[in-house]
C-alpha cells in the first residue's frame, strides 16, 4: 500500500489491524502524533487526511492507501514554522506539549472548515449558508472540543487559533480592497 505523508509517497507492507497511527510512529518514525487514549477520545493522535482532521488511532492503515496525510512535522515549511505553530509559541499555548502536535493538527482543520462554511453545534441558525463562519471563541472551544489538554491550556489554545484566524480575515480585506 503506499501512504502519501506530509507530501512523500511511502510504500508499505503492513498487517491490515494496523491505525495510521502506528504506522507513523511505528514504521515512517513519524513521533509528533501521540497515542493517548488509543480510543480517539482525547485527540492527541489526530492528523489531517486529504486536509480533513481525523483521529489517527481509529483509521486502518489499508483504508488509507493513497490518501493524503499530514502530520504536525508536516506542517512547517522547512525551517520557518506553520503560522499556528508560530502562534501556539507566542501565546504559551502549551504546558507539557504532549497534546500540542494534535491540538495544531486540529486547529488547522478548524480554520478549513470554518472557511469552508461547516457549521458547528454553536453556529447561530441565523448564519449564512456556505459562507464562512466567524470563529468566535465559542466557535474556537466548540470546534476544538475534540481535544483534550490535561494541563489546562485551553485559554491560550483558544487565543492562539482566534489569532490566526483574525490574521487570516485581515489578510482577505486588504486582498478584496
Amino acid at each position: 500500500m503506499v501512504l502519501h505523508v506530509n507530501g512523500t509517497p511511502h510504500t508499505l507492507t503492513l498487517d491490515h489491524r494496523t491505525t495510521v497511527l502506528d504506522a507513523l510512529r511505528e514504521h515512517l518514525g513519524l513521533t509528533g502524533a501521540k497515542k493517548g487514549c488509543d480510543h480517539g477520545q482525547c485527540g492527541a493522535c489526530t492528523v489531517l487526511v486529504d486536509g480533513r482532521r481525523a483521529n489517527s488511532c481509529l483509521l486502518l492503515a489499508v483504508a488509507q492507501d493513497g490518501r493524503r496525510l499530514t502530520t504536525v512535522e508536516g506542517l512547517a515549511d522547512g525551517e520557518g514554522l506553520h503560522p499556528l505553530q508560530e502562534a501556539f509559541v507566542a501565546r504559551d499555548a502549551l504546558q507539557c506539549g504532549y497534546c500540542t502536535p494534535g491540538q495544531i493538527c486540529s486547529a488547522v482543520g478548524v480554520l478549513t472548515e470554518a472557511a469552508d462554511g461547516f457549521p458547528s453545534h454553536v453556529t447561530p441558525y441565523t448564519a449564512p449558508s456556505g459562507g464562512p463562519v466567524e470563529l468566535t471563541d465559542d466557535e474556537i472551544r466548540e470546534r476544538m472540543s475534540g481535544n483534550l489538554c490535561r494541563c489546562g491550556a485551553y485559554p491560550r489554545i483558544v487565543e492562539a487559533v482566534g489569532d490566526i484566524d483574525r490574521a487570516a480575515a485581515t489578510a482577505g480585506a486588504k486582498a478584496a480592497s
